[in-house]
């Protein structure tokens, strides 16, 4: 008997351990909802990466006055677990400031990184570390960002947010928040060269690689792809064995489903697969990682299926090009040229009632976009985003908290359960303005 309670304890023992987090890897794919991940997988031949985890679930994701989020919203909900309204981050309509929980996490110690391939002033990055009524005040949310020291590694897009007018960047007020950030301590690079080179022991990292948002990534050359940056992320954070946590955003998924590009989705969800893959080897080797996979929303309402029973997968493969490079290099006043551009890129042909359909479009691109998605049996209901709850894929210890029906909100409070944060938030109004 005395032996047998011996074995239980000792069970128990390990099963504790292994249920103890010390890392959280966060991936956000902006706008990616389960039909832009399926499709995704059929086109490629294979499951996804994040579909092979071995706990899914399923997420409502409206915000607190719509039943369609915008990204502000709920990425609000998933970095604090609190509801608000579309265009708000970490203010509350009533005006309260609710603390992130990479605020929470700095508090116990943990080191923080958000790597995008948007400005990361953008809504879903700013989710993590801002708090303005207005998702627009991109430089107010640069400023926050520099001065509060809350992310010690940032990776993306955005430099124009950070540097006065007279340097070439958006800043009215002559504030310089590179060197500023330089004086807190930042590393800052903007070439994928000079952040392969940065030593691992890196401290605190500013990597801006653009003006503004990254290239796709179907046509993303010079600037590191997204799970390069992922790759280089963990081997800083991870340098000195203290605890991290990392949120990833797959940012355009959203906006080629804006679009209605499913080309551009096919290329933009595998990029982001890829920066999972690397996050599932780290965490596949260590047992204290827990990787979580969600999307702040769906857009475009995807439907894989314009009648007829049947999706043109292998059509779809024979796509080579997004409808946005397709107009910024074709005029469709050279109706000749144009129909052969979608000839060699998509493969498809145009017939003049199309030709006249887009041209007369008040928006060419999504119009395009449109017609060539019919031609392959694919189908969008909107251009914004829709309400469709989104799944949630999850890895590693604790993984099996986030099975079921969740809410947004649900998500930060079960990771911070997990890694032993307190749930008692400081809540703090804001002052009248």
């Amino acid at each position: 008997m005395r032996r047998f309670t011996v074995l239980v304890l000792a069970l128990l023992l390990v099963a504790f351990s292994f249920s103890q987090v010390k890392n959280v890897i966060y991936f956000i794919g902006d706008g990616m909802g389960l039909a832009q991940a399926y499709i995704t997988s059929l086109i490629e031949g294979k499951p996804l990466s994040f579909t092979k985890t071995p706990y899914i679930g399923l997420v409502k994701t409206h915000s607190a006055d719509s039943w369609v989020t915008d990204s502000a919203a709920a990425g609000t909900a998933l970095a604090s677990g609190f509801k608000t309204n579309n265009g708000m981050i970490n203010i509350l309509p009533n005006g309260t400031r609710v603390p992130t929980i990479f605020e929470i996490a700095k508090a116990y110690g943990a080191k923080t990184g958000i790597v995008a391939t948007c400005r990361v002033t953008h809504a879903t990055p700013a989710a993590f570390y801002a708090h303005v009524k207005n998702r627009g005040e991109e430089n107010e949310i640069a400023r926050q960002l520099v001065e509060s020291e809350t992310v010690d590694l940032v990776m993306g897009g955005g430099w124009a947010n950070f540097l006065p007018e007279s340097l070439g960047g958006k800043r009215s007020d002559g504030l310089n928040l590179i060197e500023i950030a330089k004086e807190k301590g930042y590393v800052y690079v903007t070439k994928k060269e000079e952040l392969m080179k940065l030593p691992e022991n890196t401290e605190k990292v500013l990597a801006l690689f653009a003006p503004s948002h990254l290239d796709p990534a179907s046509s993303r050359e010079e600037q590191p792809m997204l799970y390069e940056m992922v790759k280089k992320a963990l081997e800083i954070l991870s340098s000195d064995e203290e605890p991290f946590f990392l949120m990833v955003e797959g940012s355009q998924i959203d906006w080629e489903g804006h679009d209605n590009d499913i080309y551009g989705v096919w290329k933009e969800v595998v990029e982001f697969d890829r920066a999972v893959q690397v996050a599932l080897d780290f965490a596949l080797k260590r047992g204290d990682t827990l990787v979580i996979v969600t999307a702040d929303h769906e857009t475009g309402g995807l439907a894989l299926s314009s009648g007829d029973y049947r999706v043109d997968v292998d059509r779809i493969r024979k796509f080579s090009k997004t409808t946005d490079w397709i107009l910024a290099n074709y005029s469709l006043k050279d109706s000749g040229s144009f129909k052969k551009a979608i000839e060699k890129y998509f493969g498809l042909t145009l017939s003049d009632s199309d030709l006249d359909r887009i041209t007369s479009s008040n928006n060419p691109k999504v119009e395009l976009g449109r017609v060539l998605s019919e031609k392959v049996n694919v189908g969008w209901t909107t251009t914004s985003h829709s309400g469709v709850p989104v799944p949630i894929y999850v890895f590693g210890p604790g993984a099996e908290n986030f099975t079921g029906f969740l809410d947004n909100t649900d998500i930060p409070k079960i990771i911070m359960k997990l890694a032993g944060y307190s749930l008692q938030y400081p809540l703090v109004k804001e002052p009248a303005k």
